[in-house]
């Protein structure tokens, strides 16, 4: 859903304008040096990318779902260390305080997340706990008015920078599934708080992760998100919707990807020739084309189904799956229609055909979404 198509057309520019002119020159850096310059990060806070999709009440844009896709795509044509830097706060670490949090929490936590003055983070993933994540095995204790957390996460985005920690722990120890587990807001300084050492990775680089472990840490029974056994709940709902924004950024990504290889390929000259005018070259252009196109179009529709308020499980996980595969598809091709050229660092494409391989992972790896839609497929057809 647009609201105001008008509106919407100008953030696209400056978010377009914002790409071209201070994140793509920027790009090398954040490469070379791991992290995004400070001064960026101040100019994303007061474009007001933090707080896109925080409700307009507590300072944010409040985006649609389908607006929201739109910035995705734009934020896309760049590396994904910058979106990383603000995603936490517009999806997976803000989410469950929009979605189940007491209006005391959404007042407290909710501005600063927009302002970009704190950094949200989602912690659900453990060493033993990936995919099954309902077997997860960190504890909440009840004691008093506190509760007492135990536990290790891994590969949390922004863990290294966060203000907050979304956690997800299991509150009843003698229900061994999900409805056993309940989510809670730990605040950055709480005794108990570990960080490990940030991860090295294959690509990404200034996208941030390390384990965050949790040793008797006690958080005020205040913190906790909606009910307790409800937490399992509350984190599918903001997986449900970042699987929608992991797909949007993905087609723009794929967007970049197909604009870099064109114009190479117009540019390079082979047997007399642009390789662009070789057919094989344009078999590759077209495919990477068709595909985008089509994560795009599945993306917008699923995100007008959200705004309308039906349940899209199956089509959220479609999206992810098809629109993540696809623009891995479409680096390979890029790389390839650059040859040589493609597996140096100087271009571009090599760093991104590093950096799209993790979005076949995170927030659920191919083959749960795939578990997810056939099972649903099978759910509704009993």
């Amino acid at each position: 859903m647009i609201r105001d198509q008008e509106t919407l057309n100008q953030l696209i520019d400056i978010v377009d304008r914002f790409v071209r002119e201070r994140l793509v020159p920027a790009e090398q850096q954040v490469a070379e040096e791991y992290k995004v310059p400070d001064d960026i990060i101040q100019e994303m806070k007061e474009l007001g990318l933090f707080g896109m999709t925080i409700p307009e009440e507590y300072g944010g844009l409040g985006l649609t779902m389908e607006e929201e896709i739109h910035v995705a795509m734009a934020l896309g044509r760049t590396s994904p260390a910058f979106r990383s830097i603000l995603g936490t706060n517009n999806g997976i670490g803000s989410a469950a305080v929009v979605f189940d949090g007491t209006e005391e929490q959404k007042q407290k936590f909710l501005p600063k997340y927009a302002s970009g003055e704190w950094v949200g983070c989602f912690c659900l993933t453990e060493p033993d706990v990936g995919s099954d994540a309902a077997a997860l095995k960190t504890t909440a204790v009840r004691d008093g008015d506190h509760y007492i957390i135990n536990g290790t996460k891994r590969y949390i985005t922004n863990g290294p920078v966060a203000d907050t920690f979304n956690v997800m722990a299991r509150t009843n120890p003698e229900i061994k599934g999900a409805r056993g587990i309940s989510a809670f807001i730990v605040e950055k300084g709480t005794p108990g708080i570990t960080l490990g050492a940030i991860d090295k990775k294959m690509g990404q680089a200034g996208s941030l992760t390390c384990d965050v472990i949790f040793e008797d840490c006690r958080v005020p029974a205040a913190n906790l998100i909606g009910e307790e056994g409800q937490g399992f709940i509350t984190a599918m709902k903001v997986l449900d919707r970042g699987r929608l924004h992991i797909a949007g950024f993905s087609v723009g990504i794929a967007e970049r990807l197909i604009d870099d290889a064109l114009h190479y390929a117009i540019e390079r000259k082979q047997f007399g020739k642009a390789i662009a005018e070789h057919q094989l070259i344009q078999a590759m252009l077209a495919d990477s084309k068709t595909e985008s196109y089509a994560a795009k179009c599945m993306v917008l529709d699923a995100a007008r189904m959200r705004d309308e308020s039906k349940n899209i499980s199956t089509e959220s996980a479609a999206c992810k799956l098809f629109a993540t595969e696809m623009v891995g598809r479409v680096a390979d091709r890029a790389v390839q229609i650059h040859g040589g050229a493609g597996y140096i660092s100087e271009y571009a494409v090599e760093r991104f055909y590093r950096d799209v391989r993790l979005f076949r992972l995170y927030e659920g790896t191919s083959q749960i979404q795939q578990i997810i839609i056939a099972r649903n497929m099978i759910k509704d057809a009993s």
